[in-house]
């Protein structure tokens, strides 16, 4: 006698996502929205439950099968109870963090113990996915405005790899640096470090590599002060214009860095007589793309960097050239991801003016140079990034008891 071998599909996930999130100003909060844009769309998803932050900027925008729940305050010491409770009151299948050092404070207190989130997610059976964008090892602590003297700073590196570790209780942690991983692996003898790519926020087409009429514009794009700052940048164009370039425009886009409040008004004081600055504050998700497509060279005047930059990936989708320091994370992004860019000395005003003059005065050096940015940024779409999450995050499920 025949028996039916039909098969009950597996149950649709319910994923819950920990992110800063638009139209919050916080750091990666521009990835968390295509990351929770992205995940939404895949069929094994039922739902997306978004832990977001909650700031004055207001709560984010509908989406379809994303339910918010407000739930963590930057530089709120609370975070680590609130959170770990809507989490076990809402009770997902498994959560993903999108996380930096700093993601839940820049005071030390706060942000470490929102840092712990993973491993209590642990001790309560929620399996946990970190998306990690920088180690506190490789960050420079005094540089970067964490630690405002060389003890406070070792004494930050030495938290910070306790930190590390409590992070590495969550089920997987995921990294966008293949640095990175081996370095887990080899320095913490982590077994749960994995490889996964950064992605493209978008499916883009393949853009105009040309520059549209008129001032020829060098953008910069961040979050300021710390250790991204303007100056350096401000200062080579002012030695472009001494050479006698009369058709550029310098357009800075982005908002003061957490814990550089009021940076970009003291730029704006400071350069109000220099011709062709512009100042964007704050760039909506649907002004991302014009602002880019209209760059004739995007410029990184960073002086040390945290973690891998979402800001070269974007420059890349929509076909720039970049000039970049020849620092840390940023030549690892530049070699093992496939990307170009015209290099220049950290802190150096006539070095940075000369790679901007390479790029500037030829033509065929930026389309060569936007085409193979394009190429590198576009090679895995965040949607397979995505799919590849879900993979991993199925195979914990398939490998833990029944809550």
């Amino acid at each position: 006698m025949s028996r039916s071998t039909a098969r009950t599909p597996p149950a649709r996930l319910r994923i819950g996502v920990v992110t800063a999130f638009p139209p919050g100003r916080n750091s990666l909060n521009e990835f968390g929205f295509h990351l929770v844009k992205h995940l939404v769309a895949q069929s094994e998803v039922q739902e997306v439950l978004l832990y977001s932050d909650v700031t004055d900027a207001g709560t984010p925008a509908p989406m379809d099968g994303v339910t918010d729940h407000p739930s963590w305050t930057f530089n709120s010491v609370t975070n680590v109870f609130r959170l770990t409770r809507t989490i076990a009151r809402t009770r997902p299948d498994a959560v993903l963090f999108n996380l930096q050092f700093a993601t839940f404070g820049d005071k030390r207190i706060a942000g470490a113990l929102g840092l712990l989130i993973p491993a209590l997610l642990r001790v309560i059976r929620v399996p946990s996915v970190v998306v990690l964008h920088n180690l506190a090892d490789n960050v420079d602590m005094q540089d970067a405005g964490f630690a405002g003297s060389a003890v406070t700073a070792r004494l930050m590196k030495f938290a910070g790899r306790i930190l590390t570790r409590a992070l590495l209780r969550a089920d997987l942690v995921a990294l966008t640096i293949p640095r990175y991983v081996e370095y887990l692996q080899e320095s913490y003898g982590a077994k749960n470090a994995l490889l996964a790519p950064h992605g493209s926020f978008e499916e883009v087409a393949v853009p105009s590599f040309g520059i549209p009429a008129g001032r020829r514009r060098i953008l910069a794009f961040g979050k300021w002060g710390t250790y991204k700052t303007v100056d350096v940048l401000v200062e080579a164009y002012q030695e472009l214009l001494r050479r006698g370039y009369r058709d550029l425009e310098l357009t800075l886009a982005g908002t003061d860095s957490p814990n550089s409040a009021g940076y970009m008004a003291s730029v704006a004081d400071r350069f109000a007589a220099l011709p062709n600055l512009v100042l964007t504050g704050y760039v909506a998700e649907d002004e991302v793309a014009p602002l880019f497509s209209s760059a004739t060279v995007v410029a990184f005047p960073y002086t040390s960097t945290t973690g891998s930059s979402g800001v070269l990936h974007q420059a890349g989708e929509y076909g720039r050239a970049a000039v970049l320091p020849r620092i840390g994370d940023l030549i690892d992004i530049i070699e093992e991801e496939g990307f170009l860019g015209v290099y220049f000395e950290p802190g150096d005003a006539e070095s940075l003016a000369d790679a901007l003059a390479l790029v500037l005065d030829d033509p065929n050096r930026r389309t060569s140079i936007g085409r193979r940015n394009f190429a590198a940024a576009s090679g895995i779409p965040m949607s397979e990034v995505v799919h590849w999450h879900l993979i991993h995050i199925q195979r914990l499920l398939d490998r833990r008891p029944a809550r």
